[in-house]
């Protein structure tokens, strides 16, 4: 692991300097991308932390595989681990909504998440060609949230993040409710989940606990999850793609080819 090389986008985060600072203390190389192309000499055994975008513009030069959940892992998830309806269908379909609904990506940024009086608000024909997935959900409250890093189904560093839609940041082994929000992940393990994955778990007033969404963990923030820990998903979700096993080459995103300096 010592020969890996974990990337950067020029882009400074917090989460990034800790993963910077971590990857260090085992001796590995951190490189910071000046820019969205990759150095033409460059060969080597690699990692990436970094948004969706500017991972799919690097990783193929860097010759990264990207674990990502499926696009409809929440959508086919049991009532009881959402509780709550969530369809996964196109932004066109959802452009026909005449209620209020959560709406987001699956898997980028590409708009912003969050709750639409109705689908007229979504993106239009001028900015999408309409058949790009979106997974629209009933409308919930979440007392309290948390982010788990998991790791072959392990939950092995969490922190809470909000608290009644406010940011409230602890880390999840201080956090009183830490053995209930263990006892959901373990629910998790039977979901169709990649080996190295971020879930993001939450209470629901009246309901009880519910999945929020997953992400890929090589563009997740920590918050007070542990910088060593989570970095131990973000290499295992951000690797060279010929490194990945079979069960977790199904969960690998699309990459597209990259320019060059």
């Amino acid at each position: 692991m010592s020969d890996r090389t974990l990337f950067l986008s020029p882009r400074l985060t917090e989460t990034g300097d800790a993963l910077a600072h971590a990857a260090r203390r085992r001796a590995l190389r951190v490189e910071t991308l000046r820019d969205w192309r990759v150095p033409e000499r460059w060969s080597g055994d690699a990692s990436l932390y970094a948004g969706p975008l500017f991972a799919d513009t690097v990783a193929g030069g860097l010759g990264l595989g990207l674990l990502e959940a499926p696009q409809d892992w929440l959508a086919r998830l049991p009532y009881e681990l959402t509780h709550r309806e969530v369809e996964f269908t196109t932004i066109a379909e959802a452009r026909q909504l005449r209620r209020p609904a959560f709406v987001k990506p699956p898997n980028d940024k590409s708009f912003p998440a969050r709750v639409y009086p109705d689908g007229s608000g979504l993106p239009g024909s001028d900015a999408v060609d309409g058949t790009e997935a979106v997974l629209v959900s009933d409308i919930v409250a979440f007392a309290v949230e948390y982010r788990l890093f998991l790791l072959d189904g392990e939950v092995r560093t969490g922190s809470r993040y909000a608290t009644r839609g406010s940011l409230d940041v602890a880390p999840l082994a201080e956090d009183p409710r830490r053995r209930e929000v263990l006892a959901f992940a373990g629910r998790l393990a039977a979901s169709e989940l990649p080996s190295a994955i971020v879930v993001d778990v939450g209470l629901i007033d009246g309901a009880g606990w519910a999945v929020v969404e997953a992400n890929a963990a090589w563009a997740s923030g920590h918050y007070a999850c542990g910088a060593d820990a989570a970095l131990d998903v973000v290499l295992r979700a951000a690797g060279p793609a010929s490194a990945f096993t079979p069960a977790d080459r199904r969960f690998l995103r699309p990459v597209p080819e990259v320019l060059r300096d």
